[in-house]
C-alpha cells in the first residue's frame, strides 16, 4: 500500500511539474510561462456587469435591457482554445489534475474581497453521474490559497435541469427559473460565486437572485472564462 501512496504521489507530482499544454517544464500550476502568456486573456474594455467585450466601457445591450440579478462578472479569459481543452478535460473527462491549474488563471484579475464564496451547485442526479462538482474544486483551491471564507452548503440545486448549452437563450431563464435554494440568511453579505464558464449568465442571475432573496448585497461571478459572440462586440 505505501508502494502505491508513493506512485501515486509521483505520478501527481510529475503532472503538476509538467506544462498542461504543451509538455514543458512547468510550475506546481501545471502551464509554463510561454502558454500561459498566450492564454486568451480578457483585455480591454468590457460590459461592467457581464465581463462581455465591448469597443468602449459600460454596458452591454443585453444588461441595459434585461438587467440580471447578479452585480459583476470578472472573467479572467475567453472560452477559446486552448483553455476550452482544459476546461472540458475536467469538467466532463474527470481529469482533476488540472484544477490547480484553472484556480491559479482564475486568481489573475484583480477583484474585491467578498465576505463569503459558494460554489455553483450541481443537482443530485448530475452529481451522482460526474462524482464531482468542478465548480466546487475550483473554489476548495482558491479559498486555500487566499483564505477566503467557503461554504460548500449554503446554495443546492433542487432539481435536475437540461444543459443550458443546448437550449436557446430565451429558454434558458425559463429552465432554470426556481432550481435554487440557499439555506440560511447572508445578510449583508458579499457572496462570489465560483464557476468554469460564463455563457448567457441565465444561471448566474438565478442564483444571484436567490442569494439577494436571502439577504445578500452584492453578488459578483468569478469564472475562469467567458464566452464571446461574434465579433466580441455585443451579444
Amino acid at each position: 500500500m505505501n508502494l502505491l501512496n508513493n506512485w501515486q504521489s509521483i505520478t501527481r507530482l510529475r503532472w503538476r511539474t509538467r506544462c498542461l499544454l504543451c509538455g514543458a517544464a512547468s510550475s506546481r500550476q501545471g502551464i509554463c510561462p510561454g502558454c500561459r502568456t498566450d492564454l486568451p486573456w480578457l483585455t480591454g474594455p468590457g460590459c461592467a456587469c457581464c465581463a462581455h467585450p465591448l469597443s468602449l466601457p459600460g454596458l452591454c445591450g443585453r444588461c441595459l435591457t434585461e438587467p440580471p440579478h447578479f452585480d459583476r462578472v470578472i472573467a479572467a479569459c475567453r472560452y477559446e482554445y486552448p483553455l476550452d481543452g482544459l476546461i472540458q478535460a475536467c469538467k466532463y473527462g474527470g481529469r482533476l489534475t488540472v484544477v490547480s491549474a484553472l484556480a491559479d488563471i482564475m486568481r489573475e484579475p484583480q477583484r474585491p474581497q467578498p465576505d463569503l464564496m459558494v460554489a455553483m451547485p450541481l443537482s443530485t442526479q448530475r452529481l451522482r453521474e460526474r462524482g464531482f462538482n468542478q465548480a466546487l474544486e475550483l473554489a476548495r483551491d482558491i479559498a486555500r490559497t487566499t483564505g477566503i471564507p467557503l461554504d460548500a452548503d449554503l446554495c443546492v440545486k433542487t432539481r435536475d435541469t437540461p444543459p443550458q448549452t443546448r437550449l436557446p437563450w430565451k429558454e434558458r431563464r425559463k429552465n432554470i427559473r426556481g432550481a435554487f435554494v440557499v439555506q440560511r440568511n447572508i445578510d449583508g453579505h458579499h457572496i462570489a460565486v465560483i464557476d468554469d464558464v460564463l455563457t448567457t449568465g441565465a444561471t448566474l442571475s438565478e442564483l444571484a437572485r436567490n442569494l439577494k432573496r436571502a439577504g445578500a448585497a452584492t453578488v459578483t461571478g468569478w469564472v475562469i472564462a467567458r464566452t464571446v459572440a461574434g465579433g466580441g462586440i455585443n451579444r
